[in-house]
């Protein structure tokens, strides 16, 4: 059975890729297991070497992966370099910092000597998604692999190319063979894997259902695992904001990655005094952005992954209206080939409209009116999903005590769109998931954390 890539922008099959056999893939497993023996016992001073190597690759092909993202799920081509060049800029973060993040850590006890050393897993089973094909593999990879551990992917079906360019950037860089793999494989054999004797952990990047899956399929092994599921992220504009500042970002949150983000600004809950002068801008912002063919010089936003993913965005659109829910933007699929689907504005969100209570992936912002503040924090917190959030006020000690203390999240940022970054943890709560990646908590989450004593 072909696992095809497709290009979102045309419907046309790129390429087809055979779908590996169980017994291949157990037999790959067993490799990279076998990798992982000699890989823990180099020193930090090696891995980093290489990991340097990985982050040269990737600006070397910046423009070549780029091209790879536009065609297998429609990102821009400006935007897929970003991408790979931030995968660099995290690869050399971790190859700079692993030593210290991992270093021993000494207890005073009444033993002789007491201390807390960090040592590798073993196999660690990446299962990800589409929406950033590189970035979300990288800011797993770099700080596992640095950790000494190895690590095997199983990438979405529908960017099975960037899967296998990111394997082979690790072995144009000279790591050890068989250390990163990727599996051609669908979803229904990621239980063989999990349930390998040669895998110690999972980490997974998905939707809600994706990620109850493999962690009740892990938990029934006693597998770790980390998960990063979707959010419905919320800014607060308060009425002090400033509104053309807010506009600005809220249009780039939205619209990052053509929405398709789990920390994409989602619902945008608005103090009533100042929503209509907040909706005039942000329709004036969103309606300038241009939408077109992800390879174009000029694209600032290219097409959905699929069409099915714009059906679906579509239905959750038309619903809200349908309950009541005044559409100020797009709202209606544009004529012509391709997963396109247009900026779009509802506002008068309520409780149980579509808009409200489901993850909104693709280009479509929710406006929520509120009374006050106390309104917009209780309106913020509403929700499954806790992974980011955004607060604008003029009043900086104010917008840092809502963001540090009263909302609901593993992200929140003042003044500013949420992003992930190598120096701040990131993951989410409630039903965005659990664990966390990047910075030092991230490298810590595959390690054992071993006690010694000496008597």
């Amino acid at each position: 059975m072909a696992i095809q890539s497709i290009d979102p922008t045309s419907g046309d099959v790129i390429a087809s890729y055979e779908q590996m056999a169980p017994e291949a893939v157990q037999g790959i497993v067993e490799h990279v297991h076998e990798a992982f023996l000699g890989w823990r016992q180099t020193s930090f001073s090696d891995r980093s070497t290489l990991m340097r190597k990985a982050a040269q690759v990737l600006r070397d092909n910046a423009r070549d992966c780029a091209r790879l993202i536009a065609r297998e799920m429609g990102k821009p081509l400006r935007d897929g370099i970003a991408e790979v060049q931030k995968c660099a800029l995290g690869c050399d973060f971790y190859a700079e910092r692993a030593a210290h993040f991992l270093a021993r850590e000494p207890v005073v006890t009444e033993a002789r000597k007491s201390f807390v050393t960090f040592q590798p897993l073993g196999v660690i089973l990446a299962v990800m998604p589409w929406n950033f094909p590189f970035w979300q593999v990288f800011r797993f990879a770099a700080p596992s692999l640095m950790a000494g551990n190895a690590a095997v992917l199983k990438h979405a079906s529908n960017v099975p190319g960037c899967a296998l360019a990111i394997e082979a950037v690790f072995n144009d860089a000279g790591f050890p063979p068989n250390l990163f793999r990727t599996l051609i494989i669908e979803s229904s054999q990621v239980q063989a894997v999990i349930e390998h004797k040669l895998v110690r952990a999972a980490t997974l990047t998905g939707s809600g259902p994706a990620g109850r899956s493999v962690a009740s399929k892990a938990g029934a092994v006693l597998k770790k695992t980390v998960l990063e599921l979707g959010g419905s992220d919320p800014y607060l504009v308060l009425e002090d904001a400033d509104l053309d500042l807010a506009a600005e970002v809220s249009t780039k949150g939205r619209l990052v990655n053509a929405g398709q983000s789990c920390i994409a600004a989602k619902r945008f809950v608005v103090v009533e005094k100042v929503r209509r002068d907040f909706e005039e801008r942000f329709v004036k912002h969103m309606s300038a952005v241009r939408m077109g063919d992800p390879l174009a010089d000029g694209t600032e936003m290219g097409p959905l992954a699929r069409h099915d993913l714009r059906a679906t965005l579509h239905r959750q659109v038309e619903a809200s209206i349908a309950q009541g829910a005044t559409c100020l933007l797009g709202g209606t699929i544009p004529p012509g080939p391709g997963a396109y689907y247009p900026p779009t504005i509802l506002t008068g969100v309520r409780k149980d409209m579509p808009a409200y209570d489901e993850e909104l992936f693709g280009p479509v912002a929710a406006i929520m009116p509120v009374r006050d503040e106390a309104e917009a924090i209780a309106a913020a917190n509403n929700s499954v999903f806790g992974l980011g959030g955004g607060v604008f006020t003029r009043d900086l000690v104010r917008g840092e005590l809502i963001a540090a203390e009263l909302i609901e999240s593993g992200n929140v940022f003042v003044n500013a769109a949420v992003r992930s970054d190598p120096r701040l943890p990131f993951g989410g709560i409630k039903e965005s998931g659990y664990g966390r990646e990047l910075s030092h908590y991230g490298i810590r989450e595959f390690v054992n954390i071993k006690a010694v004593s000496v008597a």
